[in-house]
């Protein structure tokens, strides 16, 4: 039946057919292999109603400790009219949830959630039809209540005695009416987090903590250099540790399995290999030299507008700048962990991955298995903020559960999760633009220097020491948003040169690209600015003609108490020096609005820079739970300011060289900055992401600050106490 194509009076009319028997619904066992709808146009793909009317959702998505779960419940509730507490949740199962894409972008509610709340919205329709059918009424006089559909002489029909432990059998109709705001109750208001009090007691269950029967433990032992290869194995050298079980050696990827952990650890660390030499990185202290040096693969024009290059050459004014921005890694506070197991020649693999249909692929393609073959399983982990070992350390398991024939759980150390992770590329971009007499903008252009990359997948490490198929793909895509500028300005040329090779692995940090480019773009409008005598939000007001971007500038000024004025003070002595910078940004151009302020304190004589307050202005359309949005934002303020004050992946020539958090700094609690958020809602309109767009905002922001300070422009990310010293020693 097409339930898209029916009415729901003509559904009523071809016999009522609503439901259909299937297995009873509910969060299956999570090694059972189970056939239900997972189609992105069916009902029952997003959402079930068990036999005792508590209701099952079904999501592609994950949470990966942003809230989207207690996100997905809200929406579900309150399009079905039950109560929050009768929603559970299932994530990213690929035998049981619809592929919606992986779970980055922020468009976990933007998509995710949206897709979920029309499914729910025709589920309703159609349970009111249902109960229209029985009472012999019309649709429009009954209404759905808590659970239930009630009929005007108060009939109740509960949702467990309509469709109860069956199935919808209906297509989502995309034209399906959703609740007005006027009549929401649980959308669009603060609701406790599910997950927090189980992960606040220390009840919480994390993918670390699996178990299955049977299980063993693995380890893969790295090469000492990143491109090495392993010559000769060993085995004998482990055979005194007890519990070993077997050495796995497959070209260059090299493991241990053993029936415990510390045996495994222990066999990881006193395994002899004879590794071969390779020296490949780059120079750290010549990165940038290197990253020029690149050859391109592809030159991306992402927006043009007039002849900005006359503009510039005829304009009263020129100014130029590069600015760069370091590689980073993901820094997860718990190491990668994935749990796999092989059975009746299917895969089972259990990972914290963000990407479980993808990682399917993957993992087909590895071994050469049918993707109907394997599924993946998502269990939380400690978050990500982008693809960083979770699928690496998934591959790692299932190479070695191939190998052994039994379940493995594999747990990387904290080395190999700063060492091998996929890492943020180094991003490089020279800006040139052109002012009249007056200080206005003339004509702007920006060439940025990243790795070429069309999205997918990255690359598992397994697969590629192993020699095994893979998709070869030079990952990350998509960022070059942000890149092109919001502003109203008369001349603009953006470029992007797609480089064929970065140093490591690459991998999308939360805000790819979009941070980075939104640094370069905002800090130099910040040089502008003063170059022209302006106060930095008037001058952007000033070529700024969208009303909601306005909005958001404007509501970061009132929330600051900004003082009108251009930068740098002028008025200040002593040894800590104070100031403030605003940076706006659209993200992607298409969504999210964010205006932020922070101010800081810049030591002089150490270097050192303290952030102490940021405020921030957000405007992401419908917000679904306040609380859950005002901790991202808090969340991206706190991970950003670390990104921009301390964070820098160093190497030598073999391998990564900072792999713990003395060798890789973050912040500290003494460091993070107040933070005060002003929300604006906008209930009619849909919901957008907001898992990312205000970590855009942030190193502008701060580099603003640091020059109305001091008077000195920091336009290498991390501004470490050195290069402060060195900008104020050069001024």
């Amino acid at each position: 039946m097409d339930g898209m194509a029916l009415s729901r009076r003509g559904l009523i009319q071809a016999g009522g057919g609503l439901v259909i028997a299937f297995a009873a619904a509910g969060p299956k066992p999570a090694a059972a292999w189970t056939e239900k709808p997972v189609a992105l146009e069916q009902v029952d793909s997003f959402l079930a109603i068990g036999a005792d009317g508590r209701i099952t959702v079904y999501v592609g998505k994950v949470d990966l400790g942003t809230g989207v779960r207690t996100g997905f419940a809200q929406i579900a509730a309150e399009e079905l009219e039950v109560p929050l507490d009768r929603v559970a949740v299932v994530e990213g199962d690929t035998a049981l949830t619809p592929d919606q894409g992986p779970t980055y972008g922020s468009l976990s509610i933007q998509i995710g959630g949206v897709q979920l709340r029309q499914a729910a919205a025709t589920a309703r329709a159609a349970l009111v039809a249902e109960a229209a059918r029985r009472v012999g009424l019309p649709a429009e006089a009954l209404r759905a209540e808590s659970g239930a559909v009630v009929a005007p002489d108060g009939r109740r029909l509960a949702y467990a005695e309509l469709v109860g432990g069956k199935a919808f059998s209906l297509a989502v109709d995309p034209g399906a009416t959703i609740k007005p705001p006027e009549q929401r109750r649980i959308v669009g208001r603060p609701v406790p987090r599910v997950d927090i009090p189980d992960k606040v007691f220390g009840r919480f269950r994390y993918v670390h903590d699996l178990k299955v029967p049977g299980m063993l433990h693995g380890r893969a032992v790295r090469p000492p250099a990143m491109g090495a290869t392993a010559e000769a194995v060993d085995e004998a050298s482990v055979a005194g540790i007890p519990g070993i079980v077997k050495v796995v050696h497959e070209k260059g990827f090299v493991g241990v399995v053993a029936e415990t952990e510390w045996a495994a650890i222990r066999a990881q660390q006193a395994l002899k290999v004879r590794w071969s030499a390779w020296a490949g990185l780059p120079d750290q202290a010549k990165l940038w030299e290197h990253v020029r040096a690149t050859p391109v693969g592809q030159r991306q024009v992402t927006s043009e507008k007039g002849d900005p290059a006359a503009a510039i050459q005829g304009a009263a004014r020129r100014l130029s700048a590069s600015y760069d921005f370091a590689i980073h890694t993901h820094g997860s506070m718990g190491p990668s962990c994935a749990v796999a197991e092989f059975k009746d020649g299917r895969l089972t693999s259990w990972s914290a991955s963000q990407a479980t249909h993808n990682l399917r692929k993957q993992l087909a393609m590895m071994l050469g298995l049918p993707v109907e073959q394997v599924r993946c399983i998502y269990l939380e982990g400690a978050g990500c903020y982008g693809r960083n070992g979770h699928e690496d350390a998934a591959a790692d398991a299932a190479l070695l559960a191939r190998a052994v024939g039994r379940p493995v759980r594999v747990q990387w150390m904290r080395a190999e999760e700063h060492g091998w992770d996929p890492k943020g590329p180094p991003t490089l971009i020279d800006l040139r633009a052109g002012l009249d007499a007056q200080g206005k903008v003339v004509g702007w252009e920006s060439e940025a220097y990243i790795p070429k990359g069309a999205g997918g997948n990255v690359d598992l490490v397994a697969a590629d020491l192993a020699g095994l198929p893979k998709e070869s793909l030079l990952s990350p895509g998509n960022i070059v948003h942000n890149l092109a500028q919001p502003y109203a300005l008369p001349a603009v040329r953006t470029v992007c040169h797609r480089l064929e090779t970065t140093p490591f692995r690459p991998s999308w940090i939360r805000t790819p690209g979009r941070m980075q480019n939104t640094y370069a773009n905002e800090a130099f409008l910040d040089e502008l600015a003063a170059a022209a005598g302006a106060d930095p939000i008037e001058y952007r007001l000033s070529v700024l003609d969208d009303p909601r971007g306005r909005e958001v500038l404007e509501r970061v000024a009132r929330l600051a108490n900004w003082q009108t004025r251009p930068s740098p003070r002028r008025d200040q002595t002593g040894e800590v020096l104070r100031g403030r910078g605003v940076t706006y940004v659209k993200y992607e151009l298409v969504r999210t609005y964010v205006a932020g302020v922070a101010e800081v304190e810049v030591n002089r004589r150490s270097g050192d820079i303290r952030v102490t307050r940021f405020f921030c202005a957000h405007d992401c359309g419908q917000v679904i739970n306040p609380d859950a949005v005002k901790a991202q934002i808090e969340g991206n303020v706190v991970s950003t300011v670390s990104r921009t004050l301390l964070e820098e992946l160093t190497f030598d020539r073999s391998t990564v060289t900072s792999l713990d958090w003395a060798g890789y700094r973050t912040i500290a609690f003494p460091q993070v900055p107040e933070i005060v958020i002003e929300l604006i809602d906008r209930p009619a309109d849909r919901p957008w992401g907001a898992g990312e767009p205000a970590a855009a905002v942030v190193p502008s922001a701060v580099s603003n600050a640091v020059f109305d300070a001091t008077g000195v422009r920091l336009r290498s990310v991390p501004f470490t106490p050195a290069k402060v010293r060195a900008a104020l020693q050069g001024a």
